[in-house]
């Protein structure tokens, strides 16, 4: 650490004045960014354990007052949060292994030099970003394939992005070489066994991508849920968060027992900032595990090609 901070020190040392200038402008941006965009998570964590007479009156600025839990105990004891934290998994995980294996297959294919009329699918492929049935033509094709009120109209509609499609098909065209391909073939290697076999082995990066593009869009999402699903006990969990948020449905196991109309107000303040919470833990928790792969990922499959 010492000769971290010598080596650190003799590099400014050597800086002309005008770098000097420019690193601490920068710097005096970049923190304030990081507190800008900070800030709010990290008043939404304390408001979320504070004493809610403390957040109503607006004295929970830096640190937590009267510290309580009972946001929290009002959040686990009511069975929507837990359906909708089950429902949203299973979404998750099943639509997020979906979306990877089309449009890992598909980015490859669409790489590969040899495919007859690569061109003109890609063609079809882009044209759908910028042009759409509408909402109402969506819901008509998924009614008639059967498919409202089921975790299929979450997931079938958009198994593919197509921008993460491209981003996909650039990294295979960057990493793949076509001499890795004909090497295989001469050795009797089939197509399908060069893609599992070699092709993915060397793509942990942009699967890690995909992974986590695609699970954030599946963890976030409640529009396509409230347009298709009927059921509440198929609600994800973000559907029930808009009903909290939004729709201020705080339920009865949740403040039915206090009696006094601005306390079950405040307290339902607080259980607002604690499903804020709730519903963010995974995906920060899934993050640090995956950022290596997703920054060389995403600089591979974005820039390169």
């Amino acid at each position: 650490m010492t000769q971290f901070v010598m080596n650190r020190s003799k590099l400014w040392s050597r800086k002309s004045k005008e770098d000097k200038v420019f690193d601490l402008i920068n710097f005096l941006f970049l923190t304030t960014l990081s507190l800008v965009v900070l800030y709010p998570l990290y008043f939404i964590i304390i408001a979320s354990i504070s004493n809610p007479d403390s957040v109503y009156n607006g004295d929970v600025w830096f640190w937590p007052q009267g510290i309580t839990f009972e946001g929290y105990e009002r959040i686990f004891q009511d069975n929507r949060i837990w359906t909708g934290y089950k429902n949203t998994v299973l979404y998750t995980v099943v639509g997020t292994l979906v979306n990877v294996t089309l449009t890992l297959m598909a980015a490859y294919a669409l790489s590969r030099k040899d495919l007859v009329g690569r061109n003109f699918f890609m063609i079809l492929f882009v044209f759908t970003m910028f042009f759409s049935g509408g909402l109402i033509p969506t819901y008509l094709v998924v009614k008639n394939l059967g498919m409202v009120d089921t975790m299929w109209a979450l997931i079938i509609p958009k198994a593919v992005a197509v921008w993460n499609l491209i981003v996909a098909r650039t990294f295979f065209q960057s990493t793949i070489p076509d001499e890795l391909l004909e090497s295989a073939k001469m050795d009797g290697c089939s197509n399908t066994k060069f893609f599992l076999k070699i092709v993915l082995p060397l793509s942990k990066p942009i699967i890690a991508v995909m992974v986590l593009f695609y699970a954030v869009t599946h963890w976030n999402s409640f529009f396509d849920a409230l347009i298709y699903l009927n059921n509440e006990d198929k609600y994800p969990l973000q559907l029930i968060l808009r009903s909290i948020l939004i729709q201020n449905e705080a339920s009865a196991s949740m403040v039915g027992d206090v009696e006094s109309f601005a306390a079950q107000q405040r307290i339902a303040d607080l259980i607002k900032y604690g499903v804020i919470i709730v519903a963010a833990i995974p995906l920060l928790i899934l993050y640090p595990f995956i950022q290596k792969y997703f920054v060389k990922g995403a600089l591979i499959g974005s820039i390169k090609g």
